[in-house]
């Protein structure tokens, strides 16, 4: 499979997948769930009703490529823009291939036409100016110290979802609260480095075809020491197939290791599922953004416990014929706007314990290249959906674009770091109080974005 050299690479096979302490498991195909996941879902279901509060819920998507923030957000009076994008500059203005006017600097790309009314209603916010203090212009890299958010350090074990994860899971064993397999969770084919860590998380490719990536952490530790495992044992037995595995290894690895990753599985119940169709008049793009916040809803629905959701969305590295109104970034940003609001409409019932939130790792240059595109640069922006959101305004700020205010001549310079939109955001709504744990050796101050 081609990709992309700088990219992370997201492609799961019909074998065990051993990385940095993950161990996933595939099966796909399945016509029925197995009986020992129907029984064990019913298990995690009294748990759940024992519990008796609804979780508040953090859905996350990662804009991999590096969107153009001054494509998404256009600071449209700025008399800059134009010199130095001829190409690519928009005019704002009634028509359907405009810029839609949000308050009278800046403007959403039409193809965003989507979040319009969400911003309207204060529900929805724009940091501008967001991004790392690691000057790196690599994809990998800074992808990587963003989902870590360590832009200091390269090679942290853990990812800053996990260490959420695992503060939550704290607090709920401090509680007494029922924790479930499903509380940390991304809908990819791999896990995502936001989700490596200790605790318990899970990767999953497709609710109905029953393919599933478990356990970022714990499981692996102790699936290794079950009767001297290794990666190479557990492979080959895979691959006689995953009824094979599971009676070969389930009564050792379920002792300990189950609630981590098998117990997960059983809640993907394919009746239970099906009957969460799609609210009416929900209609979800048929894209693999789409199609992961689809199976997002339902898992929010299905009131599983569920407390992180990650997704992503590719294709945003612009570097030829960026387009306008229409070509490249539209496509990517029509698909954004259009499954996000799908799935804000389909969540209409949980809205009030949700907040949805973007990221990518750099912004684009200034200027455009002679092939019609933008370079990889500094800062971009991030949306911030929810109901307690500070919405309908552009927090952070963007200085003029003269020369002289860019970033190495060149760039958007970051005005807010990352770990600040991350912090405010984890703080007020997931309740997380200890900041030194989340983002390790940063001392900034958290945006006030979502009200406690």
């Amino acid at each position: 499979m081609a990709h992309h050299p700088e990219y992370p690479m997201q492609q799961l096979t019909r074998r065990i997948f051993l990385k940095s302490g993950g161990l996933a498991l595939v099966a796909l195909g399945m016509s029925s769930t197995p009986l020992f996941l129907t029984q064990a879902a019913a298990e995690t279901a009294q748990s759940l009703n024992s519990a008796g509060k609804r979780r508040k819920i953090l859905v996350t998507i990662f804009q991999r490529g590096a969107m153009d923030g001054l494509m998404a957000v256009t600071p449209f009076t700025d008399p800059h823009l134009a010199q130095f994008r001829p190409r690519l500059t928009m005019n704002v203005g009634k028509d359907a291939s405009n810029l839609i006017d949000l308050n009278g600097t800046f403007a959403l790309h039409p193809a965003l036409g989507a979040f319009e009314p969400l911003f309207r209603e204060q529900r929805l916010a724009i940091v501008h100016g967001m991004g790392s203090p690691n000057t790196t212009r690599s994809h990998f890299d800074a992808q990587d110290y963003m989902e870590t958010a360590t832009p200091e350090r390269k090679g942290t074990d853990s990812g800053w979802l996990n260490r959420a994860s695992a503060l939550l899971l704290q607090e709920a064993t401090a509680q007494k609260q029922a924790v479930t397999p499903f509380q940390a969770l991304a809908l990819t084919s791999a896990m995502p480095r936001s989700l490596y860590g200790d605790a318990p998380a899970l990767a999953i490719t497709n609710l109905s075809d029953f393919s599933i990536g478990a356990g970022s952490g714990g499981m692996l530790k102790q699936a290794k020491a079950v009767k001297g495992a290794s990666a190479q044992g557990f492979e080959s037995r895979f691959e006689s197939g995953f009824e094979s595995l599971y009676e070969q290894t389930s009564q050792e690895i379920l002792r300990g290791a189950g609630k981590d990753s098998f117990d997960a599985m059983s809640i993907l119940q394919k009746a239970q599922l099906n009957t969460l169709k799609p609210a009416s008049g929900v209609v979800y793009p048929a894209s693999p953004l789409g199609e992961s916040l689809r199976q997002i809803a339902q898992l929010i629905k299905a009131d599983v416990g569920v407390e992180i959701a990650f997704a992503e969305s590719g294709g945003w590295d612009t570097h030829v014929q960026q387009g306008t109104a229409n070509g490249a970034f539209a496509r990517r940003a029509k698909d954004l706007s259009d499954s996000i609001a799908a799935f804000w409409k389909d969540i209409s019932a949980f809205q009030d314990d949700v907040v949805l939130m973007t990221m990518t790792e750099f912004g684009r240059t200034v200027r455009e290249n002679g092939s019609g595109g933008t370079d990889h640069g500094r800062a971009s922006c991030a949306f911030v959906l929810g109901n307690s959101v500070d919405g309908g305004k552009i927090h952070g700020s963007l200085p003029t674009l003269a020369p002289e205010n860019l970033a190495d001549g060149r760039d958007v310079p970051v005005t807010t770091d990352f770990r600040a939109v991350f912090a405010g955001v984890a703080g007020a709504h997931l309740g997380i109080k200890h900041m030194p744990t989340l983002f390790p050796n940063w001392t900034g101050a958290a945006l006030p974005i979502v009200r406690m």
